[in-house]
């Protein structure tokens, strides 16, 4: 799904007040936390999740990752925390037109 910059605007803003609900501790990315993941986005759609990695590049990596393994939309990435965004099969966030 490729979201329109009106979307994206819109879900950063949904997204600010919301808590992460995945946190990736010293283990890294395992494949159970992918499918807490994927179960996250499947319910909520918009999720955060914080990354805790040495660096930036390893950050960036775990990122591309979750968006290429759960085929959802990185929205925001600040610091230690990322906003992802996958449509559910029904809908819960009600998008604005392009």
């Amino acid at each position: 799904m490729i979201l329109s910059q009106k979307q994206r605007h819109f879900l950063r803003g949904l997204a600010h007040d919301r808590k992460p609900v995945v946190i990736i501790g010293g283990a890294g990315l395992t494949e159970n936390v992918l499918l807490e993941i994927d179960s996250a986005l499947a319910h909520h759609e918009l999720i955060k999740v914080r990354v805790n990695a040495d660096n930036r590049e390893a950050r960036k990596q775990m990122i591309d990752e979750i968006t290429a393994k759960t085929a959802s939309e990185l929205i925001q990435s600040i610091g230690h925390i990322a906003c992802f965004f996958r449509r559910a099969e029904k809908p819960v966030i009600d998008l604005p037109k392009n």
